[in-house]
């Protein structure tokens, strides 16, 4: 491993687990801190804004502010104004982040359930899974995709993982609908490239640099790589050996969680 110079980090399952804290994260930010090490929270996380969740993790004593975080609806609302500006956009998602789509339009499904395209809307965006994930909903974009309304996802993450075990998450219903509307949905948060992508940008970093600390070795991790990104998966979250075993690729590096990272960044030549 090259010198490492910055630092992007998933935050549910690497971090915290249904927002406590996991056992040595925090010490372990207050090392890289301490380093000056520039560091990122990278996440597709669509049931809290970014203000929310800085104010929720420095809670817990993570050194964190909100221009640390970076999130997929902050990065969906960027990518809806650059490739569908004023568009009427038909959001699917379990949680507030009205505050981090700034520019985006948004309708409520009740104003889109006519068969007129006079009431379609311009865009279908997926969140996260939910009690939103509900059959009229689901079916109401499922109409709207096949009448040629492109789909627009955060992620397409298939679970992650709760204090009560794992729970199903926003893939296991679009990859459905994918299949059932013929359409491919545009991913704005991981595993895009674009994504990553932005996240050097506002570090002002080089992927030969950075390192990509993850539990799901798909989107976080192997899509890290391809970008030219070290990446480092930890076994905590949502991680499952299985799933090293079927994965597409190899991490650059597998720790026991983030509380190991400092060690491994002092042995690489990170900081």
């Amino acid at each position: 491993m090259g010198r490492i110079g910055a630092v992007l980090i998933d935050i549910d399952g690497v971090l915290t687990v249904s927002w406590k804290p996991l056992p040595g994260a925090v010490e372990a930010m207050e090392r890289l801190r301490a380093k000056g090490l520039p560091l990122l929270l990278v996440t597709n996380t669509t049931s809290r804004t970014r203000a929310s969740i800085a104010a929720k993790l420095a809670a817990s004593g993570f050194p964190v502010g909100v221009d640390d975080i970076l999130t997929a609806p902050a990065a969906t609302a960027a990518y809806l104004r650059e490739h569908y500006p004023g568009a009427r956009c038909l959001l699917l998602n379990t949680g507030d982040v009205g505050d981090d789509l700034t520019g985006v339009t948004l309708v409520d499904v009740a104003e889109t359930a006519a068969d007129g395209d006079a009431a379609a809307p311009d865009v279908i965006v997926f969140g996260g899974a939910g009690d939103a994930f509900g059959y009229p909903a689901l079916n109401a974009a499922f109409r709207h995709l096949q009448r040629g309304v492109p789909l627009v996802a955060m992620h397409r993450n298939l679970y992650w993982r709760t204090a009560g075990g794992l729970d199903l998450d926003t893939g296991a219903f679009l990859l459905g609908l994918e299949r059932a509307a013929r359409v491919e949905a545009e991913i704005t948060g991981k595993p895009a490239e674009a994504f990553f992508a932005g996240a050097l940008a506002q570090l002002d970093a080089t992927p030969a640099e950075t390192l990509m600390v993850g539990d799901d070795i798909e989107s976080d991790v192997l899509a890290a790589q391809r970008c030219g990104i070290t990446g480092v998966l930890v076994k905590t979250g949502k991680f499952l050996p299985e799933a090293l075993d079927a994965a597409t690729g190899t991490p650059d590096h597998v720790l026991d969680s983030f509380a190991d990272l400092p060690a491994l960044l002092e042995r690489g030549g990170g900081g």
